[in-house]
């Protein structure tokens, strides 16, 4: 059998053609398929107990329609992510898609859609004013049920995948952080290549780059956004995301504390963003000589880094630090 790939094609040695990014409707998107099929996902189980009896009905199946238990999805639902995008710029931007993108998308789903589903999908596409507004509502009303409630969490890992990435290229290169991605991505000269197990298609991202955003609710496989208007993008699962993600902050950092203090717990869980000495001491509520001490316990256990930069000396977590936070929250 013929293997498919997609093979995003860039520019030679053009670093700045692939940058990271967040997405909240790709992680709500998918969490609702794991309530559809929540035997495919036992990394999820946690979340799932903690959201199953809170699930706004009517706003679920209206989702479930359109997003469906696996494959294509709208494009408008996860469409342009950005390092800094937040749930908010998520909301409004849906709000205000284009009737025509909408209406686009949706006759994609109908394709692939029977019976009451499609009858329900034709519906939205002939009034795409009013099915704009009834997503964007259940949306938001969903969100606030399922998603809200462990942002903290979830955003903590999406943003720790993407601090270790980041790093790999500054250390090793694209090739090797790409090939890191997932077992399905290699680097491909000067391509980013994904298996897929349905379409080949071969993506030109030279002038406009490629996206790549982790996920925890995605699963363990990769997707892709190819399409116009859409940023070509390549979703792929986070590290260090256990059935215990969920669990509240206060919670990871008691069981991290256990292992290596609450102090120290403190300044590693805070440490995704570099910060010197002094603001690390001010974050966590402690002396500077204090903070000094637990940094050169963190950094001599291969927790933490610090890199000098001009007069300053800036500390962040290391790939080790950021695999047992992930393992911890």
């Amino acid at each position: 059998m013929d293997r498919k790939y997609v093979d995003f094609q860039l520019a030679p040695d053009d670093i700045s053609s692939i940058r990271f990014g967040v997405s909240p409707g790709h992680e709500l998107t998918h969490a609702i398929r794991v309530l559809q099929r929540p035997g495919d996902q036992p990394l999820q189980w946690g979340w799932l107990r903690s959201v199953r009896d809170r699930v706004p009905q009517e706003p679920f199946e209206l989702m479930a329609v359109i997003i469906g238990v696996e494959g294509y999805f709208p494009d408008f639902l996860t469409a342009t992510p950005g390092w800094d995008m937040t749930p908010a710029d998520e909301a409004e931007r849906l709000a205000a898609v284009r009737p025509e993108l909408l209406r686009a998308d949706l006759t994609k789903m109908l394709a692939r859609s029977t019976g009451a589903r499609n009858a329900a999908i034709a519906r939205m596409i002939e009034h795409p004013l009013r099915a704009r507004a009834m997503i964007s509502e259940a949306w938001g009303e969903l969100w606030r049920a399922l998603i809200a409630p462990v942002w903290p969490q979830l955003d903590r890992l999406l943003r720790a995948d993407i601090a270790v990435r980041a790093r790999r290229i500054a250390t090793e290169g694209i090739a090797v952080m790409a090939a890191g991605l997932h077992e399905s991505v290699t680097w491909q000269g000067e391509a980013v290549r994904v298996r897929m197990r349905k379409h080949s298609e071969l993506v030109d991202c030279r002038g406009s780059g490629l996206v790549l955003v982790p996920s925890v609710m995605g699963g363990t496989g990769c997707a892709v956004l190819t399409e116009p208007p859409a940023q070509p993008t390549l979703f792929y699962p986070a590290q260090g995301v256990t059935e215990t993600w969920a669990r509240d902050s206060a919670e990871a950092s008691r069981s991290l504390g256990a292992l290596i203090s609450p102090a120290r717990a403190r300044i590693l869980l805070t440490s995704h963003d570099p910060r010197t000495t002094s603001q690390v001491a001010t974050d966590c509520g402690i002396a500077v000589s204090t903070a000094s001490h637990h940094l050169t316990v963190l950094r001599e256990s291969g927790l933490v880094a610090s890199v000098r930069d001009g007069a300053r000396v800036l500390h962040s977590r290391t790939p080790l630090g950021e695999a047992m936070v992930g393992a911890a929250v």
